[in-house]
């Protein structure tokens, strides 16, 4: 395994959510541990992080759901990547993850994902690396959406930067929702710690993204049309993600997040270590998927 590429940027997936919209389904299991068709949902986000190139990831979560990550996951290394995990002890907001993930991130420039969040679309790993290379201040991608007084809205300016953001405005004068993907460097870490908790008790990462805006180190990259931005924080969503992700994938023969794929295209894993870990899949379509890979 070459260590070299652990020196970069590193990446954290936030899964620690209650997910209480989705009760029962998630009263005994983590939302991030629920299908999306083929995989376990936290393939989605840790694929996104992995299509940026990122290899060191900290995964946080509950108590309660830790071994059953640790069980899906490990350490990563079969995959060429390197896992750890920590503890949420109680939901103290997005931002709350770089307090958390400090001495992770340590000197380094850092990626957070919710783990609920699926993106999909043409030209998304260019996007990413794009935001990767950015090694000074913040970007943050927006998604046109019908609601926006669900999300974190960010308003542009006549020249498409970054004017305002407003979290879930009651009057939205910008229908750009800010997705869970966000990319940071090292300020982040005193600028999260440096943050007062909102009226609900949490540290905003609105809030963060606002010091970056203040500082003129913000940038906002769009996802256009033909692109897919999905969460599943609802029964509903759950099921639209599901459907999403089963159409593209019998449509084109391709899978999105397979994650032994974008280790072997990253040349992170040989093709004899794919080999292997196909060896220890049951029969079905996804050891056959890895089969055509190999073919290739």
């Amino acid at each position: 395994m070459n260590l070299n590429k652990f020196n970069n940027t590193k990446g954290i997936i936030l899964a620690a959510g209650r997910a209480s919209r989705l009760f029962p389904i998630t009263f005994a299991v983590n939302k991030q541990l629920l299908h999306i068709y083929d995989k376990p949902m936290i393939y989605y986000p840790l694929s996104v992080l992995m299509l940026a190139g990122i290899s060191d990831i900290l995964i946080i979560t509950r108590k309660e759901d830790l071994t059953s990550f640790k069980s899906l996951l490990g350490n990563g290394s079969h995959l060429g990547i390197r896992l750890s995990y920590k503890i949420q002890k109680e939901p103290k907001g997005i931002a709350d993850a770089f307090i958390i993930g400090e001495k992770f991130i340590s000197k380094s420039n850092c990626v957070l994902i919710l783990g609920d969040n699926i993106f999909y679309g043409q030209g998304f790993t260019e996007k990413l690396i794009r935001a990767n290379e950015n090694k000074h201040g913040a970007t943050i991608f927006s998604y046109q959406v019908n609601d926006p007084e669900r999300y974190g809205v960010v308003e542009l300016d006549k020249n498409n930067l970054a004017k305002r953001i407003v979290e879930k405005p009651k009057k939205p004068k910008s229908n750009l929702a800010v997705t869970g993907l966000y990319f940071y460097d090292n300020q982040v870490v005193k600028i999260a710690k440096s943050l007062k908790p909102s009226n609900r008790g949490e540290l905003e990462i609105t809030d963060v993204n606002k010091v970056y805006l203040k500082k003129k180190q913000l940038k906002v990259e769009a996802f256009g049309r033909g692109f897919a931005w999905l969460d599943t924080g609802t029964p509903d969503s759950l099921l639209n993600a599901n459907n999403f992700i089963a159409t593209i994938e019998k449509g084109q023969g391709l899978k999105v997040a397979c994650l032994e794929e974008i280790s072997f295209n990253n040349n992170w894993i040989s093709k004899e270590e794919l080999k292997n870990l196909k060896g220890l899949i049951s029969e079905g379509p996804y050891k056959s998927y890895l089969s055509k890979i190999l073919k290739k």
